[in-house]
């Protein structure tokens, strides 16, 4: 598997728009990590004049807290990576246990599995949130994060599950079977490696999902106000009106990054397809 994730990431580099995605993205990671040293300000402090348009010293204005926005439009990249990856991980984990297990058992178990994956397509995800973070006793990073893990699995499920039963009626594993192999050996070391590029597809549009989903949680005022993270900004310059303020770059930054965000990662995507199918691929 490992030298199959090297190969992955060198076709991966050799295509541009992945390549551009790949380079955005460790931007905001990079953004994320120093966060506390690019910030001018802390995110938190309310010191200074509410609502005050974008001078030298407060680049994208105030809040109507009087909070600086640039420190928090930095400080916010944190959030955004932390759901967008861990819900994108917990997602494409339960899509994978799922899909492979329905797509190479047979029995009871397949049933179970492929009604619960049904089920998940036809409900619709946004209401779901909705109604899950409305409901949940605790509003903070980690509901938000739980919240659309539960309704982001399904399609990356039913994906592997088609492609795990394809690769269960291949020679190899069929000789691995009759070899004596169990189950989850056959599993582990001859059929999941062989979707690395497919889990690596469903990990990034899962994130891609994720990244929207926080957002909008937040700015409907689902999640935890007091974080500091994209969709709060959205929410609080809602609030104050900033645009009949003109304030309008408390919307259009954190808007901005959000989309930038969601856009790298689709790139990144793309050149994923571009590995499973040869006619995307870049001349």
């Amino acid at each position: 598997m490992w030298r199959t994730g090297r190969k992955l990431v060198g076709t991966l580099w050799a295509d541009r728009k992945a390549r551009a995605g790949a380079s955005i993205l460790a931007l905001f990671v990079l953004v994320a990590v120093l966060a506390p040293v690019l910030s001018p300000y802390s995110p938190t402090a309310t010191s200074f004049a509410r609502s005050a348009p974008a001078s030298w010293s407060h680049p994208l204005g105030t809040t109507g807290s009087g909070q600086d926005a640039l420190s928090q439009l930095l400080f916010g990249t944190r959030v955004s990576l932390l759901v967008g990856f861990g819900a994108g991980l917990a997602a494409t984990s339960l899509a994978m246990l799922v899909g492979v297990v329905a797509g190479y058992v047979r029995g009871p178990l397949e049933v179970v599995l492929g009604f619960l994956t049904n089920l998940f397509l036809v409900i619709p995800g946004v209401p779901l949130m909705i109604v899950l973070a409305a409901y949940l006793p605790s509003r903070g990073v980690g509901t938000v994060l739980v919240v659309v893990s539960v309704t982001g699995w399904a399609w990356g499920a039913r994906v592997l599950r088609a492609q795990t039963t394809t690769l269960a009626s291949r020679e190899f594993v069929a000789a691995a079977r009759m070899a004596g192999e169990g189950t989850w050996r056959i599993v582990w070391h001859e059929i999941v490696p062989n979707m690395v590029s497919l889990l690596a597809a469903s990990f990034f549009a899962a994130s891609t999902a994720a990244v929207l989903a926080e957002a909008a949680l937040e700015f409907l005022g689902l999640g935890n106000p007091a974080t500091i993270s994209w969709g709060t900004m959205l929410f609080w310059a809602e609030n104050s009106n900033a645009l009949l303020t003109g304030q309008w770059a408390l919307l259009v930054a954190p808007g901005l990054c959000i989309a930038l965000l969601a856009s790298a990662m689709s790139l990144v995507n793309f050149g994923i397809d571009a590995i499973g199918n040869p006619k995307l691929r870049e001349r």
